[in-house]
């Protein structure tokens, strides 16, 4: 019997477990911190060997195949030397995609990634049994244990995509690329944009990328390569012959002459970077022709995601936005760019690296005043305190909106766009926007 060890107790964690059980492995889950309860409930339920607190070498370097999860680096001591013995190690993407033969959409990029997942997935629904999972809802390999979905709409990050091996979506989707988790690629822009593409190495002439043509750094890496699959690109600025185009609040979407056109009108998501999310979206529904009434209905009627740009509560006449799912600058430059009221700015976290710069012209033009939340804001009051004339720092949530509520006037708006990772004050960004809302509710 081959041997499965899984590195972290985590959802994915746990769904590799199940489904390596189900195909016959022995399976060990070693995770360094404690895993939650509802998890070793379903690990004690099912017999499943599990420890926690601590990685047992001895017990894992015997492996014959290693699942390890997104959060571990590959330059984790055991990873590298499970590598060094030639142990494979993968992601729990590429271990559940061997087990099905399901229709795959694949869906990454910085930012607009969980976004496009689910507004893709919201869209098929209505025509197709389809699967929501990867970096969202229930694990892959647990989907693909319960009920294996004949297609699924997969949000993957860079970090999923650095696990794979022979993992081949049908459909690819690139929403864009600019500088994030740089600490985990040796802060070189080069290596976390070939992590990117991984989502393509696999495909082949049958099978689409869909990207952002406007993305200039996508552009540039698409001359430096070569691509089996066809391209759809789509874009806001010109006109594309196959692929998506706007023009006149209308998405003109051309595959193999086979035109739609969707008026953007009524859509339910604010902002430009939302147009270049339901093209994509659209797309990937028309190649998989879905009907156009679907197509516009879905769009008219999504609600979003949680923690992006959601809004939380009027009060005062004064509007609480919760984007905490903002977790890099080019996230909150959305965020910045759709505000239309003056705006109190939530700002801060774990920076990754960061650089402002190109937040400067909307904290200018929009923001009246800033809050850091953070255990260390220097950079932050370094970069802003000439801009605004408030700018105050805190570490709790509670007083971050109680400081934001005094500042506030009717009309204005008070964004939570944090623009950095939250493990210094919080367990993660759901934490962080669901402690906003509590705290915004509280008023």
């Amino acid at each position: 019997m081959k041997r499965l060890v899984i590195l972290g107790g985590g959802e994915s964690g746990v769904g590799a477990a199940l489904l390596g059980q189900a195909k016959g492995f022995e399976v060990l889950v070693s995770d360094k911190s404690i895993i939650k309860q509802k998890f070793k409930d379903v690990l004690l339920n099912n017999d499943i060997e599990w420890e926690e607190g601590k990685h047992t070498e001895s017990a894992i370097l015997n492996a014959d195949l290693v699942v390890k999860s997104p959060g571990i680096p590959d330059k984790a001591p055991l990873v590298v030397a499970l590598k060094a013995q030639q142990t494979k190690v993968i992601s729990e993407i590429e271990f559940a995609a061997r087990y099905t033969n399901a229709t795959i959409v694949a869906i990454t990029g910085s930012n607009g990634k969980t976004t496009t997942a689910s507004l893709t997935h919201h869209i098929l629904k209505n025509d197709l049994k389809v699967g929501l999972s990867g970096n969202i809802g229930i694990s892959f390999a647990r989907q693909v244990l319960d009920c294996d979905f004949p297609n699924y709409v997969l949000e993957v990050s860079s970090f999923q995509l650095d696990g794979t091996v022979s993992f081949k979506p049908h459909i690819a989707v690139l929403t864009n690329i600019t500088p994030d988790h740089l600490d985990r690629y040796e802060y070189q822009f080069e290596k976390y944009i070939a992590s990117k593409f991984l989502i393509i190495k696999n495909q082949t002439a049958a099978d689409y990328f869909i990207y952002d043509a406007d993305d200039e750094v996508i552009e540039q890496h698409l001359k430096t390569i070569s691509i089996q699959s066809k391209l759809l690109p789509f874009s806001l600025t010109k006109v594309i012959e196959n692929g998506a185009y706007y023009n006149n609040n209308e998405i003109i979407i051309t595959i193999d002459n086979n035109k739609i056109i969707m008026p953007t009108n009524n859509l339910a998501l604010e902002g430009k970077h939302n147009i270049k999310n339901a093209m994509a979206a659209s797309t990937v529904a028309h190649l998989l022709k879905i009907r156009k009434q679907t197509i516009r209905e879905s769009l008219e009627n999504f609600q979003g995601v949680e923690h992006r740009l959601e809004h939380v509560l009027k009060i005062n006449k004064v509007n609480y936005i919760n984007d905490s799912k903002a977790t890099n600058v080019n996230a909150t430059y959305y965020a910045l760019e759709s505000m239309e009221a003056p705006t109190v700015w939530i700002v801060g976290g774990e920076d990754k690296g960061n650089n402002y710069e190109e937040l400067f012209p909307f904290v200018n033009e929009k923001v009246k005043a800033i809050i850091c939340l953070g255990v260390d804001n220097e950079k932050l009051l370094q970069s802003f305190s000439s801009m605004v004339d408030i700018i105050v720092e805190t570490q709790f949530m509670s007083e971050a909106v109680k400081i934001a509520y005094k500042i506030a006037q009717a009309g204005d708006s008070v964004l939570l766009s944090p623009a950095c990772a939250s493990f210094d004050l919080f367990e993660n960004y759901e934490d962080r926007g669901r402690q906003f809302k509590d705290a915004v509710r509280k008023l």
